[in-house]
């Protein structure tokens, strides 16, 4: 029980220490031009495409089958499709078009985020039941990682019209989860590979559609020019070396 508590307060204070900082960071910045909110989206697609491609995908593969890594790529999607629609509804007709575009896109990455960083904690936690240095290693390259994304999930929600305050709840809040991951994965551990792998390929679902159906879309709209490229190549590649150092 004592290794349960130890996974789970661990995966807990490295997810929201990563999105915290990134937050604060985001949420600090006045007056952002539109390049550079479009760069910091286009970084963030970049990111979470690396994280889906060279993370979560290779890892559930090696669980389980095929069709168990589809299910739960299209269940991660169906969920995301799902809370975009409930956002558009519930954020529609309140701020001018492009603060609620930008509040509505910064809202669906949190959530999206805070989907990502349950197999996260899953992973922690599971690292630890085989090695004290491998659950390390996986808390600390998850918290690094995590850095970029709070930043990606507060500037778009402050450009929108929310508060500071509440965008940093927001982003502490998304990081709880991985504590939450920590915990069953810890006591899991090996005793259901699926169940890790199925919430792995969810995650990798719910991030595909985030990047193509918000953060990209978001992105090429604030801006037209080279930067938003720049933008998700630089992410692309600092996520494919976060995923080799990790």
């Amino acid at each position: 029980m004592n290794e349960i508590l130890k996974a789970t307060l661990i995966g807990l204070f490295f997810g929201t220490f990563g999105t915290t900082i990134g937050g604060i960071l985001g949420a600090k910045l006045k007056n952002p031009s539109q390049k550079f909110l479009s760069f910091i989206l286009a970084f963030a697609s970049g990111l979470m495409l690396a994280i889906v491609c060279f993370d979560l995908l290779p890892e559930a593969f090696e669980l389980t089958t095929l069709p168990t890594v589809f299910l739960g790529i299209i269940l991660g999607i169906i969920s995301m499709i799902f809370c975009d629609l409930i956002v558009d509804k519930k954020f529609s007709n309140k701020r001018s078009l492009n603060s609620n575009s930008l509040l509505k896109t910064g809202i669906i990455v949190s959530i999206g985020l805070a989907l990502h960083n349950f197999p996260e904690g899953l992973a922690i936690g599971s690292g630890f039941g085989a090695s004290l240095k491998l659950g390390l290693s996986l808390a600390i390259a998850i918290c690094l990682h995590d850095i970029p994304e709070g930043i990606s999930m507060s500037v778009p929600m402050k450009n929108g019209g929310m508060k500071t305050s509440k965008v940093i709840f927001y982003v502490v809040l998304s990081g709880v989860t991985t504590g939450i991951g920590a915990f069953f994965g810890a006591l899991i551990g090996g005793i259901s590979q699926s169940v890790i792998a199925m919430c792995l390929a969810f995650a990798a679902g719910a991030m595909i559609y985030i990047v193509s159906g918000e953060l990209i879309p978001e992105s090429n709209s604030l801006y037209h020019g080279r930067m938003t490229a720049i933008g998700n190549i630089a992410g692309l590649l600092i996520g494919i070396l976060a995923m080799s150092i990790g």
